[in-house]
């Protein structure tokens, strides 16, 4: 029976474990088709078509699905079976059996179901004592019960494909060493699990081993809430026994309950770099927190995020999520402020998707929400936040991953923003001056970022700053888009002062150096062997 499991992926770096856990629990030999959604449908269409499978399955999430709905539509199989599964079929979609070619819906974990009903098919046997699914029978839908896996032992690993040891290099490696979540968040699809389940450490250990082994640069892992397990301790100093400097590791944490003696055991003993943690705060409003069944200590949770900080050995990305019930416009702006003062690396700004099967989409009309009826169903207002308030946000989102999250600036422009005006309103008035100027928010060159911030900020002091910042992220020579204030004669009394303290040809500086000033301040860097080093003079040159 020629089974072909088909992903499409958000960017070529990820990897779908889904289709490799399918594979690796399967009694039938089981072929994988990856694509990304920038892959063209027709050819999709084409390379299924020429493989013929007589099972075909599709791994279903919010960023493919419009994509799969397209290829159904168009896909014509003779005498095949087609099933879909994953978080997006998994609840409210009895219509794809209408609508769609679909014979089979898997609805939450797939391994055990998934290998049952080819069993069942090959074997042309009852499919109704197979639990997670959806078919229909006599034109009614059944559904079957849906079961969670509780000894995950049993379950074979998915990271040992011969035909993926040459792309671990090239792609995101992706772990669990649990499923399920202790927490309850009603926006969330793991609040409908029953219970966390854990993964034999011993072999999440020969699987991080083995991953480092052939080369990957990143190792995420999916569990919701990572401290949940007790033996998070013992892997991270596996983790730092065995660094081989070239992997990095993420981690989606709960902040407020993480002991804060693994905190200082990994300010002490981590090298820096190496650890990647993901923090949600989603709001600081208790009201809306409560509301979406978050019991969050946020005292707590800023005192581990500073104590995180503290050494600037583990690189910390928080999240936010606008569009929680109850927290207006004035409410958010606090939230973000109160986050973004806090100064992690990296700061997302998301906004509440309605997902199927989530208790905030059940609740939808005690808040009045609005939201998109297709993939990802992100909001569109509510009773507190109205249409214009979320293109607001949206706003202050675009900036804030341009100025803040793309790490074009050193530490300086945060200073300046926590020095001179509110967060929120930095990002908001420098996107309004992007949307008069008619600047685009996409297709950018690094010198756009600058030079349009520098149009924005009249402080010359905070722009000698940053131009500082510009001139050291290059080891080569990099564009000057500013105009030069420094005279021939001023400029040649500077250089020949640094090639007699630096002993370097004062040609060689002319050539190979990039000169800027504040008043008596004088900046050069200078750029040779893909190498560059600043250096500072103060003279007062009449």
């Amino acid at each position: 029976m020629k089974t072909l499991l088909v992903s499409i992926n958000a960017k070529y770096i990820h990897t779908n474990n889904a289709v490799r856990l399918l594979k690796a629990n399967s009694d039938f030999d089981i072929d994988i088709f990856e694509y990304t959604i920038k892959d063209d449908i027709d050819n999709i269409i084409k390379d299924i078509k020429k493989y013929n499978p007589d099972v075909l399955g599709l791994s279903v999430y919010i960023w493919n699905i419009t994509i799969f709905k397209k290829i159904l539509c168009k896909l014509s199989l003779v005498d095949s079976k087609i099933i879909i599964g994953g978080p997006e079929v998994s609840y409210e979609s009895s219509d794809f059996l209408d609508k769609y070619p679909v014979d089979f819906i898997i609805k939450g974990e797939g391994e055990i179901a998934f290998n049952n009903l080819l069993e069942a098919i090959n074997s042309n046997s009852n499919y109704s004592s197979i639990s997670n699914l959806i078919y229909l029978k006599n034109k009614e839908i059944v559904h079957t019960p849906m079961l969670e896996i509780s000894n995950l032992d049993s379950l074979e690993l998915p990271y040992y494909f011969e035909e993926d040891i040459k792309h671990i290099p090239n792609k995101i490696s992706y772990i669990e060493t649990s499923r399920g979540c202790p927490y309850k968040c009603s926006y969330c699809l793991s609040s409908l699990e029953k219970k966390v389940r854990f993964f034999n450490m011993k072999k999440v250990k020969e699987t991080i081993l083995y991953l480092m082994k052939h080369g990957s640069k990143t190792i995420k892992f999916l569990d919701r809430t990572f401290n949940a397990n007790k033996k998070t301790l013992e892997l991270f100093a596996f983790i730092i026994k065995n660094n081989n400097h070239k992997t990095v590791f993420q981690f989606e944490i709960t902040g407020d309950v993480l002991d804060t003696k693994i905190i200082e055991y990994l300010n002490d003993n981590a090298p820096k770099g190496l650890f990647r943690f993901e923090i949600g705060i989603q709001s600081t409003n208790k009201e809306t927190n409560l509301l979406v069944d978050r019991f969050q200590n946020t005292r707590k949770l800023f005192e581990n995020i500073i104590l995180i900080q503290e050494k600037g050995i583990i690189d910390l990305h928080l999240d936010l999520i606008a569009g929680l019930p109850k927290e207006d416009l004035h409410s958010f702006i606090k939230t973000f402020n109160e986050v973004y003062n806090l100064g992690a690396k990296e700061l997302q700004l998301g906004f509440l998707k309605m997902l199927k099967g989530t208790k905030i989409r059940r609740e939808a009309s005690l808040y009045n929400y609005v939201y998109d009826t297709e993939a990802p169903y992100e909001i569109i207002s509510n009773e507190s936040l109205s249409k214009l308030d979320i293109n607001e946000i949206h706003l202050v989102e675009h900036m804030l991953d341009i100025y803040h999250n793309k790490e074009y600036f050193g530490k300086n422009l945060h200073k300046y923003i926590l020095n001179n005006v509110s967060p929120y309103n930095f990002f908001k008035e420098i996107g309004e001056f992007y949307q008069n100027q008619n600047y685009s928010f996409k297709g950018y060159q690094i010198e756009d970022v600058y030079s349009r911030l520098f149009k924005f900020i009249s402080d010359k002091r905070t722009i000698f700053t940053l131009k500082k910042d510009y001139l050291n992220r290059s080891k080569i020579k990099p564009k000057i888009f500013w105009d030069e204030d420094i005279k021939r004669e001023e400029k040649g009394i500077i250089l020949n002062k640094l090639a007699t303290m630096n002993k370097t040809p004062v040609n060689s500086l002319y050539k190979h150096s990039v000169i800027i000033k504040y008043d008596n301040e004088y900046y050069i860097v200078m750029y040779e062997n893909f190498k560059s080093k600043g250096y500072e003079i103060k003279e007062d040159i009449k």
